[in-house]
This record gives structure tokens, C-alpha cells and sequence, in this order.
């Protein structure tokens, strides 16, 4: 959207104006005054593409997560309706925000099914701190509706949990990174932690995820800055058959 970096929305519109100024009063911490640009720019959204904008900053101000999901649908909508490559890059965190809407009603079935098609779209989203900032919140969204959402079935969603599993890392080896990681984090290893988070934050199972991970885990592997007993552990995690 107007704040995440698309480079793909024209500032000069009048809506994607109101919206800017909605997000500086939001940085001033005048929340009122923000959802007030923002409803103005939903009522003068002269085509489906500035209601879309508009739908989607109206929906981070809501005060119940039933309007929340209203809004966030509101924007789906109208984006389906743009159907062109305007929108492209809009399609991961609207996926996004409707998992996280879902899952605050306890839709949690509902929710993992939209990650999961945020995940589909991952590739679409601009390069850089948005595109990292989208893929942290997918594979997070996976992650904690993944146990929740076992048994239950959202329409549109087999019940094996369509391709949801390709996308959780081999759960011995999640927790042995994940001890590495808080012992980094412990000692302020911020290079070790550089290297690898990113990689390990944004895994979303497909092969270049594993390769990504992996790599990261090698570099570090590499460096043989570790104490010995991390070295060790580190050189077992990446020999572990789920990266191979």
C-alpha cells in the first residue's frame, strides 16, 4: 500500500495524499485525526483501486476485530474487482492482515488458509524490508495456526491442510536452530544472528527457502567464531536430513 514500499501507487492521487497524512498523524500519535483522513479518502475513492487503499488503512483503525475483518474483506475485494498488475503487490498482506483478523475471532482454520495463500503470493511482494517484513509475518502466521487449525477444514482447503506442511521445518531441527538462536541472542552474537534470522524468520518450506536457510547456516558455520560446542551443533543442524 502507500506505506510498504510497492512503488507501484501514484502519490499524486488524492486518496493516496489523505492516506500519507493519516500515517504522519499516526506517527504523531493522533489516532483520531488519522482514521478521519482515512475515511475521507474512502468516500472520495473515485474507482475500485482508491477504495482499495482507502479500505486497507481503515481497517488498522478498528476497534473490534469483527470490523477489522469487515474492512480487510472490503479491500480484497476491491482489489479482485482491479485484477491488473496494480495490485499485485498488494496480495501478501492482504492475505496477511486477514489471517491475523481471523485468528483474533478464533477463525483459525480460516486464518491458516490465508496465510497459506499469502505464502502463494510471497514473490510478488516488492524486494527489501517490505517483502522481508511480509514473509516474517507469513511464516509466523503459519506457524502458530498450524497445531491450532489441525482437524479443522476452511472452505477451499482439503483436508490434509492443502500445502500447508511443505512449509513447516522438520521440528527437531526448528528447535535445535532455535536454541543456537537464543543462545546468540543471549551473548549478543549480532553476527551470527544477521546471517541467520532472516533466512530462519521468513522460511516458508519451497526449495530456495531450504537453500537460503541452509546457506545462512554455513556461513556462520564458516566464520568459526563459535564456542566448540556450538560449532558442533551447528555443523550436525546443517548435515540434518531436512537440509540436505
Amino acid at each position: 500500500m502507500a506505506d510498504e514500499g510497492s512503488g507501484r501507487v501514484d502519490p499524486e492521487l488524492p486518496v493516496v495524499w489523505l492516506c500519507v497524512e493519516g500515517m504522519r498523524a499516526e506517527a504523531d500519535g493522533q489516532a483520531g485525526r488519522a482514521l478521519g483522513l482515512f475515511q475521507q479518502a474512502w468516500e472520495i475513492a473515485a474507482d475500485d483501486y482508491e477504495a482499495c487503499i482507502a479500505a486497507h488503512y481503515l481497517a488498522r483503525h478498528q476497534n473490534s476485530p469483527e470490523e477489522m475483518l469487515r474492512w480487510n474483506q472490503e479491500c480484497l475485494e476491491r482489489a479482485d474487482r482491479v485484477g491488473d498488475a496494480r495490485v499485485d503487490g498488494f496480495y501478501p498482506s492482504l492475505y496477511v492482515n486477514l489471517g491475523q483478523a481471523c485468528r483474533r475471532l478464533g477463525r483459525t482454520a480460516e486464518a491458516h488458509t490465508y496465510f497459506a495463500r499469502a505464502a502463494e503470493r510471497v514473490g510478488e511482494a516488492p524486494e527489501g524490508q517490505y517483502g522481508d517484513w511480509n514473509r516474517f509475518a507469513i511464516a509466523e502466521g503459519l506457524r502458530e495456526t498450524a497445531s491450532e487449525s489441525a482437524g479443522e477444514v476452511f472452505e477451499g482447503e482439503d483436508e490434509a491442510g492443502g500445502d500447508s506442511a511443505r512449509r513447516h521445518l522438520d521440528a527437531a531441527v526448528d528447535g535445535r536452530v532455535r536454541e543456537l538462536v537464543a543462545r546468540w541472542c543471549a551473548r549478543d552474537d549480532l553476527m551470527a544472528l544477521a546471517l541467520t534470522l532472516p533466512a530462519y524468520l521468513g522460511y516458508l518450506g519451497t526449495e530456495g527457502d531450504r537453500v537460503r536457510l541452509r546457506s545462512a547456516l554455513h556461513m556462520v558455520h564458516a566464520v568459526r567464531r563459535l564456542p566448540d560446542d556450538e560449532q558442533s551443533e551447528l555443523g550436525a543442524v546443517i548435515g540434518a536430513t531436512a537440509l540436505e
